[in-house]
């Protein structure tokens, strides 16, 4: 059954969707774990489950008018929105999404939802075309700045007929994200930023400077960080991955851009860079397509160096973050360079792999660390990618909790 939740006050907001229908088990369920479930149906909520059957199963009033002349005698409003430990949105229509980043108060869901200080979880659900439309990704980017959390959606048939991302997520991964959330965690109440991913330098409009970096090591580590309870920002370069759940990415294409993100997500307690950053970018990259011209010879590639990410964010002074951990991709001498990388870079710590060809580093689902720290090398033994994000946030752990506590920011 998983564990009993010590009295926690979850305020269910249930917006118009055919998914709906999920909720009435989750509140029955959650209510078996010990939970205190509140619940605000939407108006367009009602017309798929009914305010009787979401009282029955949550042992509480349903709440729907904002304007309710009882309700609202004690600001009801601003109660439900101070009193809940946890605010779920399930499920989260494309309309109310859109309604909270415009910070829109029109009805009682929106309007607690911006009077709230509470942690907000998402649940998106709705038809493939909506979920991936760029107005619907940009609401759910600008969501997740600000704090709120996402759960889903999964992908398989949908209620109109079509196959693709949109569905609800299962009740028992809703429960999941829910403990996840109040479970302590090891480095709850710290931040953490990452990198991950390739960089993307342009030649002309069409063409570019990249490497062969997938994102695939970067991204577990920005999932294992936020497992264990760290707030974590991803800055992500161009991958074919999905953003991982629980934390807030942000895409970028340039190593420029990759700075300016890295600088706008600070302060933070830890710093992981495992993007493969270009080291070089063009001077000055063309405008238009460059054309391959009948026995000229190729256009000379005039480049100039890249911000050094990784040593930047190690000579920050005060806002420095406690502990800085750069990648070395080598093909060869591999802890050598890396050694002396960390003493280059100033960073705390090196993650050394070799990336030769055969290798199947770049792309692949496996890695071998070499740990390159002041007090010397530590081999660890070929790992998926996950296990290699797990191991390393162990080794935070252990590092973080030998020194003083940080306060949650």
């Amino acid at each position: 059954m998983g564990r009993l939740a010590s009295g926690k006050q979850i305020l269910l907001i249930v917006a118009g969707g055919i998914a709906a229908y999920k909720t009435l088990d989750l509140a029955r369920r959650l209510k078996e774990r010990g939970y205190r479930v509140r619940a605000i149906l939407t108006e367009a909520g009602s017309r798929f489950v009914t305010p009787l059957s979401l009282a029955a199963l949550t042992g509480e009033k349903v709440h729907q008018d904002l304007f309710s002349l009882t309700d609202e005698v004690e600001m009801g409003h601003i109660r439900l929105a101070r009193e809940a430990d946890l605010i779920l949105v399930a499920p989260a229509t494309a309309d109310l999404m859109a309604r909270m980043s415009s910070g829109m108060a029109n009805d009682l869901a929106t309007a607690v939802l911006l009077a709230t200080r509470a942690p907000v979880l998402l649940a998106p659900s709705m038809n493939t075309a909506m979920w991936e439309h760029p107005a619907t990704q940009a609401n759910l980017a600008l969501l997740q700045k600000r704090g709120c959390q996402i759960v889903g959606p999964q992908a398989g048939d949908l209620a109109c007929g079509e196959v693709g991302a949109g569905r609800l997520a299962e009740v028992p991964d809703l429960i999941a994200a829910i403990e996840a959330h109040f479970a302590p965690g090891p480095l709850k109440g710290l931040r953490a930023l990452v990198t991950s991913g390739p960089t993307h330098e342009p030649i002309d409009p069409v063409r570019f400077i990249s490497n062969r970096s997938s994102g695939k090591q970067g991204h577990a580590i920005a999932a294992a960080l936020a497992k264990a309870g760290a707030r974590v920002t991803l800055i992500s370069g161009p991958v074919a991955l999905p953003d991982p759940e629980g934390v807030e990415t942000v895409h970028v294409e340039t190593a420029l851009d990759m700075l300016a993100a890295c600088k706008q997500a600070l302060p933070a307690d830890i710093a992981v860079c495992a993007a493969a950053v270009a080291d070089w970018k063009l001077k000055s990259p063309a405008s238009q397509k460059m054309k391959k011209v009948k026995g000229a010879p190729p256009p000379a590639l005039s480049l100039s160096p890249n911000p050094d990410i990784l040593a930047t964010l190690s000579d920050l002074g005060k806002k420095r973050p406690r502990l800085i951990v750069g990648f070395a991709a080598e093909t060869e001498k591999v802890s050598a360079y890396a050694q002396a990388k960390l003493k280059a870079k100033g960073c705390d710590w090196i993650l050394a792999n070799d990336v030769s060809e055969g290798s199947g580093v770049f792309g692949g689902d496996h890695n071998k660390i070499h740990l390159i720290t002041a007090k010397g090398i530590e081999d660890w033994p070929q790992m998926s990618k996950q296990q290699v994000a797990e191991t390393l946030v162990q080794r935070f752990v252990e590092a973080l909790s030998s020194k003083s506590k940080v306060k949650a920011r």
